[in-house]
């Protein structure tokens, strides 16, 4: 049997066998391989049209600030307090934020085209019919401000223009404790400090603890393309320096079984999505207990819960946070806090994937163009794997050479498979040929084309990333199929290159693949099938200055 042939019928079944996976997630089925971090849960967890339904909602949102025995007071009468809602605008945000309770009830990314509509931004905290996700903060331990309480907010710059910083300082005063909020927004950067301080104006010690909570709707967001890396996903995830990252899911939270770090004095919380993050990140060193709850039908929460110690009468204690929501831009998320670079998820070829986008990193800092950017990583990898590759196809070329004794000794011992094994041996022997070389070109870059589909999936750096002409984004399918279609060719001269299988069928096969592949590429990142294009490209020089100049011509009858 030919090995060579056989390596490639389980690559192509691998290849189809992804398909189908791809195809049952993109209709909304479970994936055999990578489960969904979120479950269908129905449409009945929205926000409530009017003010009063909403504050019948969110009072079951108090208990989710707990984790522990007791939750929330109730946040009193809000219906007499008339909420405003402030809107801060710097170079790469525009943040609402509602007075009644000083939550962040928008936040839309400036640089990020939606992925439908390219005339609207991205939008990640959001309250509207389709979607609930929210940044609360507040006190726990008594009848003091939580996100449900009115605040006011001090006048102030709104929009940063030439400065450096925009600062928004809320106040709200209840039974005696005032909490004072100060969201600083800086140039530049998607990180939000939000700086807690409680006065106490009573007579007596207060013993308050701060929640950060993040506030999130379990519905299934609409499906994107199959490997186009435009669909979605949202899912709660903690870290702490003790149990490191995990990824946690809605359906999980719903029945009560999801398992996480409870206490740390470090990390963070934090909801994900495809090229997204939102995470609060409590001051280092803190105390803090992690809660995942069910607040409302379909509305779940991920938060922290940090004691602020006794206050005396006339005291004040502050407590910082940071709130960052922005892409997963591996630079920045490295930056902000320990572990936070692993909510990009490589998916099962992270260790292979971290390395290789790296490179292309330094090359893109070099050429500012993550198309070329590919070209040249491709030529890299060519050149680097060239000493293993050019065996195996030393050995391709060889076995071209002698394709017509090897046709010649299976038609020979056609009746007797052990003879004719045998035969073969002796031939390879003979030729010095190594009947596993062949394999080697597919199977070294098999590991690369897999950890490179997990990069152009995960690296929000290549979204809406162009290369030229046609290409506008490389992490979406290529819109007028003409890479597939070159790709189709490239593989079809590399067929031919290669010696031709005696079975007549499996010969028809081979040149069938091809076109198979072609069809499949029509749903990939056109940044991947760039990136097959140039490695046949070169494979197709290489085998042919192997052919013509390494392996002597076969001798004339």
């Amino acid at each position: 049997m030919d090995i060579k042939r056989t390596v490639l019928w389980v690559v192509f079944s691998m290849s189809l066998l992804i398909l189908w996976d791809n195809w049952m997630r993109h209709t909304g089925k479970q994936s055999m391989f990578f489960p969904t971090s979120t479950a269908q849960q129905g449409k009945s967890g929205t926000t409530p049209a009017s003010p009063a339904a909403d504050a019948a909602k969110t009072a079951a949102a108090n208990a989710t600030a707990t984790g522990v025995p007791g939750a929330l007071p109730p946040a009193g009468d809000v219906s007499a307090f008339k909420s405003e809602r402030i809107t801060i605008i710097t170079d790469l945000v525009k943040v609402d934020i509602d007075t009644l309770g000083g939550e962040v009830k928008r936040l839309e990314l400036l640089k990020h085209k939606d992925n439908t509509d390219h005339t609207k931004n991205v939008v990640l905290f959001n309250e509207d019919a389709k979607r609930t996700y929210l940044a609360q903060t507040g006190l726990l331990g008594g009848d003091f401000p939580n996100h449900k309480s009115g605040f006011v907010a001090k006048p102030g710059i709104r929009v940063m223009g030439e400065g450096n910083q925009v600062q928004l300082v809320l106040e709200a005063e209840k039974a005696g404790v005032k909490l004072t909020k100060t969201f600083t927004f800086k140039k530049g950067d998607y990180v939000i400090d939000v700086k807690h301080e409680v006065t106490n104006n009573t007579t007596a010690p207060v013993t308050p603890s701060l929640y950060l909570q993040l506030l999130h709707d379990g519905t299934k967001p609409e499906s994107g393309g199959m490997f186009s890396g435009s669909g979605d996903f949202f899912a709660p995830a903690v870290y702490t320096e003790t149990d490191k990252f995990q990824k946690l899911d809605f359906e999980k939270i719903e029945k009560g079984s999801d398992s996480h770090a409870t206490k740390a004095d470090n990390g963070w919380i934090s909801m994900i999505q495809h090229f997204f993050v939102s995470a609060f990140i409590p001051q280092d060193k803190a105390q803090r207990e992690i809660f995942t709850k069910k607040v409302d039908t379909n509305l779940y929460a991920v938060g922290s819960i940090l004691p602020m110690g006794s206050i005396a009468p006339g005291a004040s204690v502050m407590m910082d946070a940071r709130l960052y929501s922005g892409p997963q831009e591996s630079d920045r998320l490295e930056k902000v806090a320990p572990g936070l670079e692993l909510v990009k998820d490589y998916g099962i070829l992270t260790i292979l994937a971290k390395p290789l986008f790296w490179l292309m990193e330094v090359i893109h800092k070099l050429l500012g163009n993550w198309g070329w950017t590919i070209v040249v990583f491709t030529i890299a990898i060519k050149l680097a794997l060239f000493p293993l590759s050019a065996a195996g196809y030393r050995s391709m070329a060889k076995m071209k050479l002698v394709t017509p004794k090897m046709t010649a000794v299976r038609e020979q011992y056609k009746n007797e498979p052990q003879k004719m094994n045998q035969a073969m041996m002796e031939l390879y022997k003979k030729e010095k040929i190594n009947p596993l070389g062949g394999c080697l070109p597919i199977l070294i870059q098999m590991p690369v084309f897999l950890s490179l589909y997990w990069v152009l999936q995960a690296s929000v750096e290549m979204r809406g990333a162009p290369w030229v002409g046609w290409i506008t984004d490389l992490t979406a399918p290529d819109p007028w199929y003409i890479l597939p279609v070159i790709y189709a060719i490239s593989m079809y001269i590399t067929t031919k290159l290669n010696p031709a299988p005696a079975d007549p069928m499996q010969a028809k096969m081979m040149l069938f693949m091809p076109l198979a592949f072609s069809v499949m590429f029509f749903f990939f990142p056109s940044g991947l099938v760039l990136y097959w294009v140039v490695n046949n490209v070169l494979s197709i020089a290489q085998q042919w200055v192997i052919n013509n100049k390494l392996i002597p011509a076969a001798p004339k009858p």
